[in-house]
């Protein structure tokens, strides 16, 4: 299913993704300031490009992305289709959104319920996102259920329980310690007794290194499939936009014991190097299709990459 048409719409407005620009202004300050003073030179000559590789660099643009972009700009600086700086940096936008369009960003819901597994490491954010997806969908017309099945952590069940009151959400848990996957089962069964049509399962944050948490993971996502061999429909993985290709690293691990479908970058403030989505995607070939920037129920959005590259760039 494509992102729900009512939400998209809201977003779409503009209102939001400005929020977004604001909040990368300070870190996207020094390298936008580099990008107008690349749109003020005379030629598109060898130094034009070797400065706007160290400029998207500085953006953790990523080195496969920046490569493979200024070889398609050489070219078409070599074949004339491209007269100045200000023609390139344009077709270096118009390249990245191509790019980025290649991925299909929409949130598959069409189960009955729909079942959205959330991982990731301690301290991505993603408990919080669960209540904030929570609340995007149920603007959107939908009709969340939470499943609390991070029981490792005593904090973390009543940090979902006060997050899923804040989002109008009901949130289904057990006692610490308890089996998550028995708590996946009993969400989806409430989900089912309720007509909710979408659960959002949380899941303990862990590393790579901890294998039995990990063997854990598949049991939950074992358990989901009793009920609908298709579930999950999307497992989507946090990654904090501050650590950048460190997250990208961790994340990839997940894919061993799941099959990722979406990422979600979290914390994109002016402490972020903006153009961390485009080195993640590369690196872990998965599309973005959320975006957080703050801790408000309102600052999680479905990802649009125009608007992304609008605060990005700046152009």
């Amino acid at each position: 299913m494509s992102d729900p048409p009512k939400r998209a719409e809201e977003a779409s407005s503009g209102g939001w993704w400005r929020r977004f620009a604001d909040r990368l202004a300070t870190g996207r300050k020094a390298y936008v300031a580099d990008l107008q003073e690349l749109l003020g030179r005379p030629a598109l000559d060898e130094q034009f490009f070797e400065d706007l590789e160290g400029t998207l660099l500085s953006a953790d643009v990523g080195a496969a992305t920046t490569e493979r972009t200024l070889r398609r700009l050489r070219a078409e600086a070599a074949s004339a289709h491209l007269r100045s700086p200000t023609d390139a940096l344009h077709y270096l936008k118009q390249a990245f959104l191509q790019e980025m369009q290649r991925m299909d960003r929409s949130l598959r819901l069409d189960g009955q319920p729909a079942v959205v597994l959330v991982v990731g490491v301690n301290g991505s954010g993603k408990t919080t996102t669960v209540a904030k997806l929570a609340h995007l969908l149920g603007q959107s017309g939908r009709r969340p259920l939470i499943a609390a099945a991070d029981t490792y952590r005593a904090a973390a069940i009543d940090q979902l329980k006060l997050w899923g009151e804040r989002a109008e959400t009901p949130v289904i848990a057990h006692q610490p310690g308890s089996d998550p996957g028995a708590v996946a089962y009993d969400a989806i069964q409430a989900a089912r007794a309720r007509g909710s049509d979408v659960v959002l399962v949380d899941t303990a944050g862990r590393l790579h290194t901890r294998v039995d948490l990990m063997d854990e993971l598949r049991k939950i996502q074992r358990v989901i499939q009793r009920h609908d061999p298709a579930a999950p429909q999307e497992v989507l993985a946090v990654l904090d936009a501050h650590i950048g290709q460190n997250s990208a690293q961790q994340v990839k691990h997940f894919g061993d014991a799941v099959r990722l479908t979406g990422l979600v970058v979290t914390k994109m403030d002016g402490s972020a190097r903006a153009g961390v989505v485009l080195s993640i995607e590369e690196d872990l070939q998965v599309p973005t299709k959320l975006v957080g920037i703050g801790e408000s129920l309102d600052d999680l959005n479905f990802f649009d990459p125009a608007r992304y590259l609008d605060a990005l760039l700046g152009l």
